[in-house]
């Protein structure tokens, strides 16, 4: 890979339309992408989506904007240090490069958990439930719920998007397909920004756990061709873009440690319980757990005149932590991007960079206790059942409306179909309707594939899906609590 085609400018609007002059401004083209994702809908929905604990009434607690932008600024830096360092020392890179790596990076973690449904991964599992739940009761009545007809195309991929259902797949269609700003091409990203945005390369069928960048679904079937034509503009092929790498990694990190002080603020654990687990669970390997346990508590007990006790003492030493902690993991993330390089750059290297740090058995044991004490809190628990419920009910209901051609459907179904969101009926009703625009590289995809008009069911599918996956937790309730009168 080679950073001049992987920071192309060119946006995915471009492939099928002619590109016009823009003029009069002075900001970057991947400034404007990051412009372009934080004023849009789906970023401001997330502040009332869960990271970890739904419908929480507590501000300090995270949501999953609040979150994000954490990413955000992490990656930023992150990124920001490595584009210094490949300019610099590398000198494969000139400076306004640097500084397209940095903002690539802050999009992508702005934007990275845009795609999530209400209720967190709760929520992805219980779409994915549903259908598999179709899927079984169309086997007992020895029928197909998966209607596809003479399609082409590999079928097994259309069902598994659908069974597989996964939140990252989803960013990328509502950033190229959903957000409608003035046509059909999202919020019309550079391919600079889109191929980093690609967290996963694999389309549902050719998952492989074997290697991390192919143990989820990268994309659906609807969005193949525009992964076609940014991996060939951006040189990345089936590999992950460089960018990817460090936005993941900054990830990691976040959620690992905050997610942890969000479990003290709330209760579920104790920071002396915390701290024990932590120094239990790093086994043979606590020399940079240490030191952040120790700056820490320096750190709290720094002007005597402030005294902390009982639950504000656990917080205060949650918070400390977690700045040194993420301070520690994104040094070690970065040296370990130069070590890999090569590699990266080849495409030959399949891990995850916090894995091969030093960070590593700091984050894993950060990460357990997550599993251990904060998501299996018995309060989330019972979050997840009512949100399993509030989402198939949602989904049992709008089926009913999206299922139907338009002649065919009853006033109720009508009226069902006409609570759907108009942004993406009109996706929905331009999918089936029109073939999808042609170009260049589209005619080798429909030479290669038949044609690229999906599936009328598919696309009754995705129209449910969209619309669920679009919905806030308390958007969610409310309009499960109207539907089911409470």
């Amino acid at each position: 890979m080679e950073w001049d085609k992987l920071l192309s400018k060119k946006r995915v609007r471009d492939f099928f339309v002619q590109p016009q002059q823009r003029e009069g401004d002075d900001r970057t083209e991947f400034d404007k992408d990051y412009d372009r994702a934080i004023f849009s809908t789906p970023v401001r929905r997330m502040h009332d989506k869960a990271q970890v604990f739904p419908l929480e009434p507590n501000d300090s607690v995270r949501t999953r904007l609040t979150h994000s932008l954490e990413v955000s600024t992490v990656a930023r830096d992150m990124a920001r240090i490595i584009g210094s360092w490949l300019e610099k020392d590398k000198k494969v890179i000139k400076e306004e490069q640097a500084k397209a790596i940095e903002a690539i990076a802050a999009t992508c973690g702005l934007i990275h958990d845009l795609g999530n449904p209400p209720f967190g991964h709760a929520g992805e599992e219980a779409i994915a439930e549903w259908f598999e739940k179709k899927d079984k009761d169309s086997e007992k009545k020895e029928r197909t719920f998966w209607e596809f007809g003479d399609f082409p195309a590999n079928k097994k991929q259309l069902k598994t998007d659908f069974l597989k259902f996964e939140g990252n797949a989803q960013t990328l269609r509502l950033v190229s397909k959903l957000q409608i700003l003035s046509d059909l091409y999202g919020l019309n990203f550079t391919c600079g920004t889109m191929s980093a945005t690609c967290k996963y390369i694999a389309c549902s069928d050719k998952i492989n756990k074997d290697h991390h960048e192919k143990k989820k679904v990268g994309y659906f079937a609807s969005e193949e061709l525009i992964i076609d034509l940014v991996r060939n503009e951006t040189g990345t092929g089936e590999a992950r873009n460089p960018i990817t790498f460090i936005v993941e990694a900054a990830d990691d990190i976040v959620f690992s440690v905050v997610d942890l002080e969000d479990g003290v603020k709330k209760g579920v654990i104790g920071w002396q319980e915390l701290e024990r687990k932590l120094k239990e669970y790093s086994e043979d390997d606590t020399e940079m757990l240490e030191r952040c346990f120790k700056k820490a508590k320096e750190l709290t007990q720094k002007d005597p005149q402030v005294k902390f006790k009982g639950k504000s003492s656990d917080e205060a030493m949650a918070q400390a932590f977690q700045v040194y902690a993420i301070g520690e993991s994104v040094y070690a993330v970065i040296e370990t991007f130069k070590e890999k390089y090569k590699d990266i750059m080849s495409g030959n290297y399949h891990n995850e960079l916090f894995e091969d740090s030093k960070a590593c058995s700091l984050i894993k044991a950060c990460k357990k206790a997550g599993r251990n004490y904060v998501y299996c809190a018995k309060q989330n628990l019972l979050l997840e059942i009512m949100a399993r419920r509030v989402i198939h009910d949602l989904m049992d209901i709008f089926w009913e409306g999206a299922s139907k051609k338009p002649g065919e459907r009853t006033r109720f179904e009508k009226e069902i179909y006409s609570l759907i969101s108009d942004n993406y009926r009109t996706v929905f009703e331009r999918a089936q309707n029109q073939p999808a625009p042609l170009s260049k590289y589209s005619k080798l995809y429909n030479d290669s594939r038949g044609k690229t008009q999906l599936p009328e069911y598919y696309c009754c599918m995705q129209l449910v899906t969209d619309y669920i996956c679009g919905m806030t937790d308390t958007f969610a309730c409310t309009l499960h609590k109207r539907l089911t009168n409470g």
